[in-house]
């Protein structure tokens, strides 16, 4: 089955032809993983220092996983019998092809792959060249290879090799497809041992999916497989081998047509327009209807719904609901194999992968999934009955899944910590849950009450749902109580059932907090009419809970921009001993954790300032588990220009020096001086920061913004904040339109800021 991720739109020819040709042709590049910078490094690289490692692995050469990158190497192979639905195209022109499910692989599971074209038909010559290439991979993908030599060469390789064998085009559409069916059977009501079941096609993939179809209860008694001959029946002989010759049953019928009459299930993996709507009405109630040929299925998305109303369909396209698609299946599949160090792939281990994935359909779909599809509501039912290929979530299920099968089946080399190793995942698939991972254990020691003035916007709820499931805070939501229950109940937000929803016009408290807001401001030409009025913003009245002691911090600005956002906090609250705010980004490289300030308050602060914003920045850079190491930035070197900008940062690091002797900073400096110790140490000897600077301090609002900004857009760089410094009490402004994450991340450092043990930023 080919993978497919959309288009979105149709692709021209040539706009194919350009994207795989444009600048370095091809889709893949080697990159080393470890620095090759100076003489030594070369010298450790290749000789006389590789020789180290390969001695320790001519002694134990399972001590390759440990010193090169088999661990998390696999090979694409195909000898292009049958690419896509091109046919038999042969090796050269399948490369493409195995480049971009190598793609697949690196995007979606992070792991390497070689592709590798074998000009090579005879399955004895296949077998040995692919039994050779076992000490250079982890893990053997094979990919496009006609049936039924596919059939006897994985088998032959599985009984052969010590690493895993896994052909994607039988057991990717079988893992895929069975959890849809799990699913869809439960839709509709009935047991999987008892539905009968119609499959069209008797290639790789058609006898992959019935065999698994089998492993998941369905009754061989139960099952009719047809190809192009008709049904495949007891005692014929006409067009058959020993693959198909496993499906033959007694059974009278001899036609599709025939077949499908009063059947539960129809899988198609064969030719489109094969199924009519008069076949799909055929069918018994609430027919469940695979039709997976690409790009054309044997009947369509609308002829099926238009035929049965009650129809649960699934297809192999992305237009429609439903797609099945490989690429749920084989990243994750080998990341979890990969990771036990894996010796073959089980049925126990594709059963686990299909059984993850039903499951994971049946969760709540977190906003940020549902806006990679243009904002389409997804929830578990007949149009939904697995994930889609672009939610995150895949990973933490599938992989621990097969890793834990694996395990219990008696192939992985290592065992796993399960709960460790999803973990680990969800470090390695945002680097910034990693830096995160403490703040959170910080925020649970103690819990806190924190408001959320949108308390009626999804990707709000949806966040204050996981705060209150991970027991980070107990979430205030603002906003009109009956909307906000209802959405509650109708995106399955459980753990939010008993939150606190306060509709502020409404409340107990309405009238006294307007009272002393209006005090509070009216020489500030606030009425008393006026403060009714600004009382009814929920950013205003979440600031007075705060003042009143009925909420611990607040996080808000999904909806606002960031000065109407921070407006009421520093009007109500204010800040500590009446000096600025400022506002913090911490940026997460692949590896490097920075601090940069102040991004987003103020536009020149004074060296008096930027001093006090330095000093708080260092404190909430141990709240990340880091010694701060504080470089007040420049385009100058220390002394090496006089003008306004460079004396501010120098005059900003004497203030500080003296007022906080205990920490590390220095400046004005250039920021490659700042960050890289071997040009300071030769240029600066003097200079009293020995290792590269974690907290940057800039001049100005301008250089943060833009700084954090390109890092972000251009690098790739995670970034966490703004977090608001300098505040008497414990507020945030999320960016417009954060994400789900976003907001999470903000709250969790909302919450140490509430618990005010010893807190100074």
């Amino acid at each position: 089955m080919a993978t497919n991720l959309g288009t979105g739109g149709k692709i021209k020819r040539q706009d194919a032809l350009d994207y795989h040709s444009s600048g370095r042709p091809g889709k893949l590049e080697i990159a080393p993983t470890k620095p090759v910078t100076t003489a030594r490094d070369l010298s450790l690289a290749y000789s006389p220092g590789v020789a180290e490692p390969c001695l320790e692995i001519a002694k134990d050469a399972d001590l390759s996983y440990r010193y090169t990158s088999r661990g998390n190497l696999v090979a694409v192979i195909s000898n292009g019998t049958a690419v896509l639905g091109l046919g038999d195209i042969g090796p050269h022109a399948a490369k493409p092809v195995m480049e971009g499910k190598g793609v697949l692989f690196k995007k979606f599971a992070d792991i390497d792959v070689f592709d590798v074209e074998i000009d090579a038909t005879d399955v004895d010559e296949m077998v040995r060249i692919i039994q050779a290439l076992e000490p250079t991979f982890g893990g053997i993908n094979l990919e496009d290879i006609r049936a039924p030599e596919c059939f006897e060469l994985e088998e032959r390789l599985k009984a052969t090799m010590n690493i895993p064998v896994f052909h994607d085009d039988q057991h990717g559409t079988a893992i895929i497809s069975g959890a849809a069916l799990l699913n869809a059977v439960h839709l509709a009501g009935k047991k999987i041992e008892e539905v009968k079941v119609v499959v069209s096609g008797a290639g790789a993939s058609a006898v992959a999916c019935a065999r698994f179809y089998l492993e998941l209860g369905v009754q061989r008694r139960n099952l009719l497989m047809v190809d192009r001959q008709g049904v495949i029946y007891e005692g014929r002989t006409e067009g058959m081998n020993a693959y198909k010759a496993q499906f033959a049953v007694p059974t009278d019928k001899r036609t599709l047509e025939e077949a499908m009459e009063g059947a539960d299930v129809f899988l198609g993996l064969s030719a489109g327009g094969l199924v009519s709507q008069e076949m799909v009405r055929s069918m018994a109630d609430n027919p469940i209807v695979f039709a997976l040929a690409n790009p054309d299925p044997e009947i369509s998305y609308p002829d099926a719904v238009a035929a049965r109303s009650d129809v649960i369909m699934a297809t192999g396209r992305s237009d429609y609901p439903n797609q099945v698609n490989n690429v749920l299946g084989f990243p994750f599949i080998f990341r979890g194999a990969l990771d036990v160090r894996a010796r073959a792939i089980t049925e126990g281990m594709k059963r686990a992968a299909a059984e993850a994935l039903a499951k994971l359909a049946r969760e709540e779909v977190p906003e940020h999934v549902m806006r990679a599809y243009g904002g389409k509501k997804l929830a578990f039912g007949p149009e939904y009955i697995i994930p889609t290929p672009f939610d995150d979530r895949v990973l933490l299920w599938v992989a621990p899944a097969v890793a834990q099968a694996a395990m219990e089946d008696g192939v992985a080399r290592i065992q796993l910590d399960i709960d460790e190793y999803r973990e680990r995942l969800k470090r390695s698939q945002s680097r910034s849950y990693g830096v995160m991972r403490s703040v959170v254990q910080k925020a649970k020691a103690k819990k806190t009450r924190i408001v959320f003035p949108e308390g009626d916007v999804l990707p709000v709820l949806q966040a204050c749902s996981i705060l209150a499931s991970d027991e980070i805070c107990d979430p205030i939501l603002l906003g009109p109580e009956e909307k906000i229950r209802k959405m509650i109940a109708e995106h399955r937000l459980d753990e939010l059932a008993d939150a606190l929803v306060i509709e502020p016009k409404s409340s107990k408290d309405f009238e006294r907090y307007a009272a002393e807001y209006w005090k509070m401001r009216e020489r500030k030409g606030i009425t008393e009419r006026l403060a009714r009025q600004f009382m009814e913003r929920r950013s205003t009245f979440g600031s007075m809970m705060i003042r009143d002691g009925k909420a611990d911090g607040m996080v808000l600005g999904h909806t606002m921009s960031y000065p109407e956002a921070i407006r009421p906090p520093l009007q109500i609250l204010r800040t500590i001993d009446g000096k600025s705010a400022a506002g913090v980004y911490v940026v997460v490289t692949k590896n490097d954790v920075k601090l940069f300030a102040d991004c987003t308050v103020n536009p020149n602060p004074s060296a008096e300032e930027l001093a006090d914003i330095a000093e708080r920045t260092a404190e909430l850079a141990r709240y990340f588990d880091l010694e701060p190491r504080i470089a007040m930035l420049s385009y100058s070197n220390f002394g090496s220009s006089t003008t306004e900008s460079p004396a501010k940062m120098a005059k900003a690091a004497q203030i500080l020096r003296e007022r906080r002797p205990d920490l590390v900073v220095d400046g004005e400096m250039q920021v490659d001086a700042a960050l890289v110790p071997e040009m300071r140490g030769e240029l600066f000897p003097f200079s009293s920061l020995r290792e590269s600077a974690n907290v940057l301090i800039f001049p100005n609002l301008d250089a943060a913004n833009i700084s954090y900004k390109l890092l972000a857009r251009m690098a790739g760089a995670e970034v966490i904040g703004p977090i608001l410094l300098g505040m008497k009490h414990a507020v945030n402004v999320v960016q417009l339109r954060a994400g789900v994450n976003e907001i999470v991340n903000l709250a969790a450092i909302t919450a140490i800021k509430a618990q005010a043990d010893g807190f100074d930023f």
